[in-house]
């Protein structure tokens, strides 16, 4: 692979359009970026008010993919998390987790692997207007199955090939693969209830919080049903007890710490109090959603975490007008004028 350094401006525009699936910001890029040495020193600020990239998501999946080729400059090999397209991620994925409904919004945002790394519950509630906590609580619990495996699609796939038919590995079940179970231990009659719940395997094995009650209403099987939901609690136990204990394994021997417990009122099935707050295990959840895949680390390129922050390190915008100009040596002054312009 080329590095993007020693790229000019046509490559540089073939990946915006091809690579990032970004063809709408082609225009302004072939005005201002010349090069793939400028493209890799473009700051958030550059983004937004040189190439007129005004979506927040837009530009923090450019800085990722631009962070990741800067790594790569340093002799380290483009993330796993590059191999996921936002066409994966839309369609693939959200139907694996059982939140096809979101597929739109995903798309529109273009969230790839490496955006979708960072997601935070704030950026599901604000930029991809998904409120329903137990909603938020299953996407992230996804990807943090995906941090799991290092964002590696192929061991993904080939895990759940492994277990199609037999029930074991559940931590990696799709929600598809949740419902042949459920109709597996003969509660046939309720398993269409799950479709599109976000009800899949990281939710039952790392969510300790996500028991009997949470999938007996998730199912919608009525409290009165006692014998139903006594069945269905010997069948989860004997699904979960061994996977729980070999998840927290994985964690220790990762150096993670353990799984991650989200409170009851955020499990899928259990609707959230009206007055609750955000927890701690909450907050771990957001921290753990943005650790980075192994060798990909979202910071600029001094040093600071981009993971979190909407703005990616930019100005706000009531000062932005009085900001001096770039001190000699800043990444975009150092090139000569017939590599960039009105940048």
């Amino acid at each position: 692979m080329t590095p993007m350094s020693q790229w000019r401006a046509g490559t540089v525009q073939a990946w915006l359009e091809v690579v990032m699936a970004m063809p709408m910001y082609i225009r302004t890029c072939s005005e201002n970026v010349k090069s793939g040495r400028v493209l890799l020193g473009l700051t958030d600020e550059d983004l937004e008010l040189g190439l007129g990239v005004s979506s927040v998501m837009h530009r923090r999946k450019l800085r990722l993919a631009i962070e990741d080729y800067r790594d790569a400059e340093n002799g380290k090999e483009l993330s796993k998390a590059a191999d996921l397209d936002h066409h994966w991620v839309a369609k693939a994925w959200l139907s694996d987790i059982g939140l096809p409904q979101y597929s739109q919004a995903f798309h529109t945002h273009l969230v790839d692997g490496r955006l979708l790394s960072s997601l935070t519950r704030r950026d599901l509630e604000r930029y991809l207007n998904i409120t329903k906590k137990s909603h938020q609580a299953s996407l992230l619990l996804g990807i943090e199955l995906l941090h799991l495996l290092h964002f590696d699609k192929e061991e993904l796939q080939a895990r759940r090939i492994q277990c199609e038919h037999l029930n074991v590995d559940p931590l990696v079940w799709t929600s598809h693969r949740v419902v042949k179970w459920v109709r597996d231990i003969d509660l046939k009659e309720f398993a269409d209830s799950l479709l599109h719940s976000g009800v899949h395997g990281a939710v039952l094995v790392l969510d300790h919080a996500f028991n009997t009650d949470s999938m007996a209403t998730a199912l919608g099987i009525p409290s009165n049903k006692h014998m139903v939901r006594r069945h269905l609690d010997e069948e989860l136990k004997t699904l979960l007890d061994s996977a729980r204990v070999d998840a927290k394994k994985d964690y220790e021997h990762l150096g993670l710490g353990s799984p991650l417990k989200l409170f009851r009122q955020n499990s899928l099935g259990r609707p959230p109090s009206a007055n609750s707050r955000h927890t701690e295990d909450e907050g771990s959840l957001r921290r753990r959603a943005v650790k980075p895949p192994t060798g990909f680390s979202p910071k600029n390129r001094n040093g600071r975490d981009l993971s979190c922050h909407n703005n990616y390190g930019s100005l706000p915008r009531e000062v932005r007008d009085h900001t001096p100009p770039r001190a000699d040596g800043s990444p975009v002054q150092r090139y000569s004028s017939s590599e960039i312009t009105n940048v």
